[in-house]
């Protein structure tokens, strides 16, 4: 089901979010806490996005397991940023297995990630996908349901909806569509984090001037909360908002 974690505030290198903590993200690719919904392990791929300059973020993804890719521990190491996004994936049955197909998905300042499933894909969701434009569904990274999520994202935040709204909104809709999927979100600009716990654990920590998001704490900081079930978050290195998916 991926896990996946959102990092805003002083700069850190990519080491200290993805191999250093005890239960870091490398380590949750192989022996996560909780995978509900399915899967053992996440190796069909993984990816992180960071923003070496406050702009445009950079990608780096691969569909091998996170542990097993030679350049990433070196790039980690030598890379620090203020902002990033990472994810660890273990594909649905029947989704490609590429570099494509993991996340964080993007374009300009937005870097995105889905911790789930949709359910009855890809005929649940036809309808919502039939609104798109054609050039988005032409240009999809690949056919899978994190990717549709990602341009139904996308295409509410270039009509003008602010990014809680377009994650909260997109949620609703695939809710009707699919009952009983595990839609977590994670949204991120670089200044803001939006993600959401739906079906799926979430956790926070805010501690002083960073905040993280993540699908399972990555050590033991008292900091670390639980997000509830149906809720979305909506965080900053200054503070967090949290509220229910259903309002509105």
């Amino acid at each position: 089901m991926c896990r996946h974690l959102a990092y805003l505030g002083p700069p850190v290198s990519l080491r200290a979010l993805l191999f250093d903590p005890p239960h870091s993200l490398v380590r949750q690719s192989w022996a996560p806490a909780d995978m509900r919904g399915g899967g053992t392990v996440n190796a069909d791929g993984f990816g992180v996005g960071w923003y070496p300059d406050g702009g445009v973020p950079v990608r780096y993804r691969g569909a091998q397991p996170i542990w097993s890719d030679p350049a990433l521990p070196g790039l980690a190491a030598a890379t620090v940023t203020s902002a990033a996004l990472a994810a660890v994936r273990s594909a649905t049955v029947g989704m490609p297995v590429h570099a494509g197909a993991a996340a964080p998905f993007g374009t300009g300042p937005w870097l995105f990630s889905h911790n789930g499933v949709v359910r009855g894909w890809p005929g649940s969701v036809a309808g919502l996908a039939a609104d798109l434009p054609v050039t988005d569904l032409l240009t999809l990274d690949a056919p899978t349901d994190a990717a549709l999520l990602w341009a139904l994202v996308h295409d509410r935040l270039r009509a003008g909806a602010d990014p809680a709204e377009a994650v909260a909104d997109t949620v609703r809709a695939v809710t009707v569509a699919a009952p009983g999927s595990r839609l977590n979100l994670l949204l991120t600009d670089g200044r803001t984090a939006v993600a959401t716990a739906a079906g799926h654990a979430l956790s926070v920590r805010a501690d002083g001037d960073a905040v993280l998001l993540a699908s399972e704490p990555h050590d033991d900081h008292p900091a670390w909360r639980p997000v509830p079930d149906g809720h979305l978050v909506v965080a900053t290195p200054a503070g967090l908002r949290t509220a229910p998916l259903d309002r509105g």
